[in-house]
C-alpha cells in the first residue's frame, strides 16, 4: 500500500490565498457555514495520502509529449486527456482507474501524457498539440480508437485530421463554445484579460490562474463541497475519494502561452470550432473524419456544459455528473461500461 503522506503537499486548494478570499466572501452572511467550510478545509489538508501509482513506461515520445502503455491486448485505444489538470484523474486509485479497467476489457490501452511545458514551449498552440498527438498515434501498427477527455477531446478531433484513427469517443468535450453562454463567456474573457499579460511574460499559463477561473464559474459550489466534506467520516470511502479528486483538481502543469491564448481568444471568445472556422494549418472539420464517433454528455456539468458538446445526432450518450461520471461510485455504470461496449464494437468491426 505504501507509506501514508500526512499532509497535502501544496496545502491546497491551490492557490490557497485566493480560495480563502473567496470563502470569506461567500460566507460573509453565514458564520456557521464559514466555520463548517474551514473545518472541511482543515480535514482535507490533514487527510493522509497514499502515493499514487507509478505511471507506466512510455512506448513513444514526441518532444516532451509521451505515449504511455497501460497494457491489455487487442485493438489499441489511445486516451487523450485535457491539457488542464494532470492526466491521473483517469488512473486515480488502484480500485478506481478507468485506464487499467479498460485494459482488462480486451483492449490495449495507451494514454498521451503532455508532460510539463516551460517557457521554451511558449509558441506551442492547440494545433501543435494535436499534431504531436497525431505523430504518436501514427507510431502504432494499427490505427487506434481515440478517447478524448474534456479539452483532450477537442484536441483529439483535430488530431484525427492528421492521423488515421478507427473511431473517436468524446467525454465531456467542448466544441460549441457558445454553449457556455454569454454571461459565462464574458466572465471568462474578463479573467483572461487580467491573466494574459502575466502568461505572456512567463511564456506559460500557470495552473493557479486557470484554477481561479474555474472557481469563479460557481464560487458557492466550490465552498460548499468543503462544507459537505466536514461531515464525512475521514476513514470512509467517500472521504478518500474526495481527497483524491480534490488533489487532482489542485494539481497540474502550466500550459504554453500560445495554447492558452488560442483557448481563450479563438475558442471561448470567437467560438471558431462551433462556427466551423477553427484551423490548425488545415481547417478542422470533424465530420470529415469518416469514422465512428460517440460522445458522452453530462447534463449537470458546470465546467463543460452539455450545450457546448459537438452534438452528434446518432451516437450521443447523456448522463449526470462531470468528473464524477468518471470517478464516482456510479461511474462504471454511467460511463465505463457503455464506453467499453462501444470501443469493443468498433474494435471488432473496423
Amino acid at each position: 500500500m505504501g507509506t501514508p503522506i500526512d499532509t497535502a503537499p501544496q496545502h491546497g486548494p491551490r492557490p490557497l490565498p485566493l480560495f480563502m478570499s473567496m470563502l470569506r466572501s461567500e460566507t460573509a452572511t453565514d458564520p456557521a457555514r464559514r466555520v463548517q467550510a474551514l473545518l472541511g478545509l482543515r480535514r482535507y489538508q490533514d487527510a493522509p495520502r497514499l502515493p499514487r501509482a507509478v505511471a507506466p513506461a512510455a512506448v513513444a515520445r514526441d518532444g516532451r509529449v509521451l505515449l504511455r502503455d497501460y497494457g491489455g491486448a487487442g485493438r489499441p485505444v489511445v486516451v487523450i486527456p485535457s491539457l488542464i489538470n494532470p492526466p491521473f484523474v483517469l488512473d486515480l486509485a488502484p480500485d478506481n482507474s478507468l485506464l487499467r479497467w479498460l485494459a482488462g476489457q480486451g483492449l490495449r490501452v495507451l494514454m498521451i501524457d503532455w508532460g510539463t511545458p516551460g517557457p521554451d514551449d511558449r509558441a506551442m498552440d492547440l494545433g501543435d498539440h494535436a499534431r504531436a498527438a497525431a505523430r504518436l498515434l501514427s507510431t502504432l501498427d494499427t490505427p487506434p480508437i481515440v478517447v478524448g477527455y474534456c479539452l483532450g477531446g477537442t484536441i483529439a478531433l483535430a488530431a484525427a485530421c492528421f492521423a488515421a484513427v478507427a473511431g473517436i469517443a468524446l467525454i465531456a468535450t467542448p466544441w460549441r463554445f457558445a454553449g457556455f453562454g454569454d454571461e459565462g463567456r464574458a466572465a471568462i474573457a474578463d479573467m483572461w484579460t487580467a491573466a494574459q499579460p502575466t502568461a505572456e511574460h512567463l511564456g506559460v499559463l500557470p495552473m493557479e490562474l486557470l484554477q481561479s477561473m474555474f472557481w469563479q464559474i460557481d464560487p458557492a459550489r466550490t465552498v460548499d463541497k468543503f462544507v459537505r466534506f466536514a461531515d464525512l467520516d475521514p476513514a470512509s470511502a467517500a472521504a478518500r475519494a474526495f481527497v483524491a479528486l480534490e488533489d487532482w483538481a489542485n494539481g497540474g502543469a502550466p500550459i504554453p502561452y500560445a495554447a492558452g491564448r488560442e483557448l481563450f481568444d479563438d475558442l471561448f471568445d470567437a467560438d471558431l470550432p462551433g462556427r466551423g472556422r477553427w484551423q490548425a494549418g488545415d481547417r478542422i472539420v470533424p465530420a470529415q473524419a469518416g469514422v465512428p464517433m460517440v460522445e458522452f454528455v453530462a447534463t449537470s456539468d458546470r465546467i463543460v456544459p452539455a450545450a457546448s458538446a459537438i452534438g452528434l445526432p446518432d451516437q450521443r450518450i447523456v448522463g449526470a455528473g462531470h468528473v464524477g461520471m468518471i470517478v464516482g461510485s456510479r461511474g462504471r455504470a454511467l460511463l465505463w461500461e457503455p464506453l467499453a461496449r462501444w470501443l469493443s464494437d468498433v474494435a471488432h468491426t473496423r
